[in-house]
């Protein structure tokens, strides 16, 4: 049992120096892509489908760019671990 515990204590240590290193604009981005997306089906559902295109190409542009900051983090932190 106390092989775990120290396991544990070690998994804990990496846990607690992880949440240290995230990346803030991950959670801005995905804020933004989802406000995009709401924004963009009002428009449909009001009937304006040309500004509602323009929004899900818009959502889909915030959306890869929150993903590369993703993989980009994850790239950049992994090396280091």
């Amino acid at each position: 049992m106390e092989k775990m515990g120290a396991g544990n204590s070690e998994f804990e240590d990496l846990f607690e120096e992880k949440k240290r290193v995230k990346n803030p604009l991950v959670p801005i981005g995905a804020l933004i892509t989802a406000g995009v997306l709401t924004a963009g089906l009002i428009s449909f559902r009001r009937g304006n489908s040309h500004l509602g295109q323009k929004l899900m190409r818009a959502r889909v542009v915030v959306q890869g760019a929150t993903i590369a900051l993703m993989v980009g983090t994850a790239y950049y932190y992994g090396e280091k671990f």
